[in-house]
């Protein structure tokens, strides 16, 4: 969603010839990755951060597009609400060790923003879900002004047909509609890019799947939205409900939402993804580019990529034509904080269990694949005491990821070539929050509830947050934070 658009509304010529390129694109797709040698090279790993704009008092403030203009670095960006940025990160090998360099980028990059942030009266929060933002802070006021925001808002409002409804059950229960998708901005994600190989994606990707539910369990870092106790991934179930552009009928249809985990195992690689987003979803942003979706050395195809930057699944396929053209799996369940090296090891599990997974696919797919979609779902409400259904049998997720981790361990230095060191460290970190029972998602709450016995709900908030800032910046891993007294 970085490409500029020029026009808020699209009509059916547009709308018809983009589907046309689209088409194209998929076949002219199918010959690249057929070409021997396509996309074959190193794995790398590279990122995308999100992270929420705070005021003195630990309100949204929206001031992103100066504190862009103020940094005047590459790697930052704007997001969908004006109190949100981004910071892309380059990608790097994965072998030796990757980890340390991502925890230089995103220090280097977090800096940027500090600084930037300050020079408008700002502060940086890498978190999950902004635990202070009110109803008032979100409408089509906060919407970054952009017009791409813009017309996606539109596009997605006329294809739903009627108000989006947010319906999120925890402790304290959400329950609104909305006329716009200024909702999905309150998320915020910490994204890993993987350089996949095209004879080698479908194990990848199916590996991926798998892996998913048991690291966002160990990652939770979004327990509330609007005051409200919710699910410790929040953010899963609010992305998914926030722009879920579905008419009544298609609704009762159960049609695929743009946002899902997917339909099942892939079978033949990426193509087969690709082509899902084209027959399932309707284009939102039918921009056509220059060039026509022909066979050359490197295609753009410009129109699929904007495509399948519109359907959400959570472990998404990415065709980028740099670098002589490559595949790329992203993965985008995990939640932004609360600490660099807490993101680290989040990437160093989610990675590592993933390759040694890949290595025995057939095993993989003998999993039926709504197990696999129920446990994700459980491990976003739920986090370490969900329930996760696993090759073997059904585990508590705390219990399963201490299982998994000398396996994520395999995955990493033996597949990937991570020094062994580097290995250690990281899930050493996710081994400490699993014993201490500490997630970013239960310091949350374990601070909110001990200040709220004094300062109130919203007061609580605010203070929760004071200390949840602090502390991020001081680095320690997050099992390690002490919990404010009552």
């Amino acid at each position: 969603m970085g490409v500029e658009v020029d026009s808020e509304q699209f009509g059916g010529e547009e709308l018809a010839r983009f589907g046309e390129r689209l088409r194209e694109s998929l076949r002219v797709l199918e010959e690249l990755l057929a070409r021997p040698g396509f996309g074959h090279g190193e794995t790398t790993v590279g990122a995308e951060l999100e992270v929420s704009l705070v005021d003195a008092v630990g309100g949204p403030l929206a001031r992103n597009v100066e504190v862009v203009e103020a940094v005047c670095d590459p790697r930052v960006t704007v997001e969908v609400e004006r109190f949100n940025l981004e910071c892309n990160l380059p990608w790097w090998p994965l072998a030796g060790r990757p980890f340390e360099r991502l925890e230089r980028e995103l220090a280097d990059c977090l800096a940027v923003l500090r600084r930037g942030a300050a020079a408008h009266g700002g502060r940086i929060v890498p978190i999950g879900i902004l635990p202070t933002l009110v109803l008032g802070d979100l409408g089509m006021s906060s919407l970054t002004d952009a017009v791409r925001y813009r017309a996606l808002n539109a596009a997605l409002v006329e294809r739903r047909g009627g108000p989006f409804v947010l319906s999120i059950h925890g402790d304290d229960d959400l329950e609104l509609e909305t006329t716009d998708v200024s909702y999905e901005g309150a998320n915020t994600s910490f994204q890993l890019h993987l350089r996949v190989e095209p004879t080698s994606f479908a194990a990848v990707h199916n590996a991926a799947q798998l892996a998913t539910a048991p690291v966002l369990a160990v990652a939770g870092n979004a327990p509330t939205l609007l005051g409200r106790r919710l699910w410790e991934e929040t953010r899963i179930a609010l992305f998914k409900q926030s722009v879920d552009a579905r008419d009544d009928a298609q609704r009762a249809r159960h049609d695929d939402p743009r946002v899902s985990f997917g339909r099942r195992w892939v079978r033949d690689g990426a193509l087969e993804l690709f082509a899902e987003s084209v027959a399932l979803h309707e284009p939102l942003l039918p921009l056509l580019g220059a060039e026509e979706a022909e066979p050359g050395p490197v295609p753009e195809l410009r129109e699929l990529r904007l495509h399948q930057g519109t359907v959400w699944r959570w472990n998404r396929a990415i065709y980028d034509p740099a670098g002589g053209g490559h595949l790329r799996i992203e993965l985008r369940t995990l939640p932004s904080g609360p600490t660099i090296s807490d993101m680290a090891a989040n990437a160093a599990l989610m990675l590592g269990l993933t390759l040694a997974l890949a290595r025995d696919p057939e095993w993989v797919e003998a999993h039926p694949f709504k197990l696999a979609e129920r446990s994700f779902y459980a491990a976003a409400r739920e986090g370490l005491a969900a329930r996760i259904d696993w090759p073997g049998g059904s585990r508590r997720a705390d219990l399963l990821a201490l299982e998994l981790l000398p396996v994520a361990r395999d995955g990493l230095v033996a597949v990937g070539g991570v020094e062994p060191r580097e290995a250690d460290r990281l899930l050493a970190i996710v081994e400490g929050r699993v014993r201490a029972g500490q997630t970013g998602a239960r310091w949350q709450r374990r601070a909110l509830a001990a200040l709220e016995l004094r300062l109130g709900r919203e007061e609580g908030l605010r203070a929760m947050l004071e200390r949840y800032l602090a502390l991020s910046e001081e680095g320690a891993p997050v099992h390690t934070w002490p919990v404010p007294a009552a």
